[in-house]
Order: structure tokens, then C-alpha cells, then sequence
């Protein structure tokens, strides 16, 4: 997910009254709740970085690391600030128990929310290079922005008001959100359910599908599915079920891929982590793509071109 969505889920957790348990507790939530992106410095390399992104620093060594460090430079920094004076009084004791524990609870947030979209995340990495998908999100829901931002500011206004029952809005937005998630996920396995049917009926038995939900329109899922060299799409709608489209080569057993891909680091990068690969031959290179993201906004940042050894050049 987006950084804004992790720092949300970081502010409302301290909101449903974890941030009263230690001195600190709020700013550790919500920055741990974005560590593992640390890895997001590898995108100067460009197109090769989606073979680096969501890997070692969301596996378990980083998860059970990269809170250790956050909780210690937390405990410095409060040292600091109290020799230097500056030191809010209002600050209550830092509680090194409850602050190493809050790290880890923002830490973990964040695999937990990355995996419910469908770009992939490497949750064994180093130990394996496997890919977890969960379909549930969009990478950005906006709905889920304005539940976790309505929530939090009407609990920090009745907070600030002195209200005993502050605490309740970010219950109330919490609950709501977890409502959401796993309806997400019922209409994203009844989406790939129906697919998968109708496509058995078609003769495609064991295709693999794959529902993405699109922007905005939760309601809504668009269908990816393969087999056996061939790639189609499909929609679905709650409520009126699933429609798939018949499939076209996907250009994958094109030979000329198997020594092309060897001389090009762009183009082994985005295999690794392309779940859905199409190929399509355009003059003299074989333009490679990922189903899931050929929509116009999104093509131009997930496409390689990839030539013969001899002239091959950098990805777009």
C-alpha cells in the first residue's frame, strides 16, 4: 500500500489508545509503520528495482531487525532531547517493554496491508523468492484514506476536548476498515471463482485468474487470466458476476526471449517479479509487459524492450 495509508493505520493504532501506554508511542508507530519501505532507495535503478522492492526489507529478518533499531534510536533520541533540556514536559516516561512492542505492531502493519494488493510481496525473503498476492486492495483505496483520516481527527478533537470516549472514532474507523478489507476479499475469491468456472466450462480447466480491484470502484474487480501460452481479461461487478473474454497468444515462447533476456538485466529484473508476462514483437525488439498493469496510466512503468544482444538497450 501507499505511505499515507501506513502512517494512517500507524496514527490509528496509537489512537485506539496504544499511544497512552509509553512516552513516544505515536511518532514510533507511525515511522515503523513505514520501515520496511526503506527499500524504496533502490528506485534509482530504475526498472531493475522491481526485482529489489517488497523483498529483504519486508521478509522475516527485516521484521524482526528493523523494529530493534527503530526502538533504540527512539530511547536516544528521548535520552537526547532530556540532556539537552528540550524535552517535552508533557512527555509521559518512555516504557522500553511497551515502546519495543509498539515498534513491532507499526513493523508488522506493513507487510500485513502490502500483501492485500496484487503487485506482490516477498514474505520469506532471503529464505525464499516466493511472491504473495492477496487481490483484496487497490494499491491506493481512497476509501480506506478517508475512513483512517476521519477517524483520527475525530478522535484527537474529542481527545483535545477532554472527552472520555476519545477513543471511539478510531474503534468505530478501525472496524470499519477491517469490515471492508474482508468483504474485499469475499468479492475477490467469488470474482476469481466465477472466472475460474467459466472458463472451465470453455475448456481452460486450471487457468490461473486473477481478480485486481481497480481504482475507486471497489465493486468492481477486472479479470486476468492464462494458460497454456494464451492470456485473456474479464470483468466483474457485485451483484451481476463475471464475464470473461476469450484469450490471445501471449507471446512468451517467442526463442528469441531465452537468449535476449540473458544480455538484459531489465528484462531479468521484470520476469522475477512479473506474475502475468506478455510479449509482443514491435520492429526489431520483443516489448514485454505484465497483464496486470497494461492500463494506459500504468503501462509506460512496467514495460521493458528487450533486443538482440548485440544491441540491446535500456528499458523505457
Amino acid at each position: 500500500m501507499d505511505n499515507l495509508t501506513h502512517s494512517l493505520v500507524g496514527a490509528v493504532l496509537g489512537q485506539l489508545g496504544l499511544k497512552k501506554k509509553t512516552g513516544l508511542a505515536m511518532p514510533t508507530l507511525i515511522i515503523a509503520a513505514n520501515l520496511p519501505d526503506i527499500d524504496a532507495a533502490c528506485a534509482v535503478y530504475g526498472i531493475e528495482s522491481l526485482s529489489m522492492r517488497r523483498g529483504i526489507t519486508h521478509g522475516p529478518i527485516a521484521l524482526i531487525l528493523l523494529p530493534l533499531v527503530m526502538w533504540a534510536l527512539m530511547i536516544a533520541f528521548d535520552r537526547w532531547q532530556e540532556r539537552r533540556g528540550k524535552r517535552p514536559a508533557s512527555r509521559p516516561p518512555v516504557d522500553k517493554a511497551w515502546l519495543l512492542l509498539l515498534a513491532y505492531i507499526g513493523c508488522f502493519s506493513h507487510p500485513a496491508l502490502d500483501w492485500l494488493n496484487n503487485y506482490g510481496i516477498r514474505l520469506l525473503e532471503p529464505f525464499s523468492h516466493r511472491w504473495f498476492y492477496g487481490d483484496t486492495l487497490f494499491i491506493i483505496d481512497l476509501w480506506i484514506w478517508i475512513a483512517l483520516a476521519v477517524s483520527v481527527f475525530l478522535s484527537l478533537r474529542r481527545e483535545r476536548q477532554g472527552k472520555a470516549n476519545w477513543r471511539r472514532p478510531a474503534w468505530v474507523g478501525f472496524t470499519a476498515v477491517c469490515a471492508y478489507i474482508f468483504a474485499n476479499g469475499v468479492m475477490t475469491g467469488q470474482a476469481e471463482a466465477q472466472a475460474a468456472d467459466f472458463l472451465r466450462r470453455g475448456g481452460q480447466d486450471g487457468a490461473l485468474v486473477v481478480a485486481s480491484p481497480p481504482p475507486l470502484a471497489f465493486w468492481k474487480r477486472d479479470i486476468f487470466w492464462r494458460r497454456d501460452g494464451f492470456y485473456g481479461s474479464g470483468a466483474y461487478t457485485l451483484g451481476k458476476g463475471s464475464t470473461v473474454e476469450p484469450g490471445i497468444p501471449d507471446g512468451m515462447s517467442d526463442l528469441r526471449l531465452q537468449t535476449w533476456v540473458k544480455g538484459d538485466p531489465a528484462a531479468r529484473a521484470f520476469l522475477f517479479w512479473s506474475r502475468m508476462p506478455v510479449a509482443e514483437p514491435e520492429g526489431d525488439a520483443i516489448v514485454l509487459r505484465d497483464q496486470r498493469y497494461m492500463q494506459p496510466l500504468a503501462r509506460d512503468r512496467f514495460t521493458v524492450r528487450v533486443k538482440a544482444p548485440d544491441t540491446a538497450s535500456h528499458p523505457e
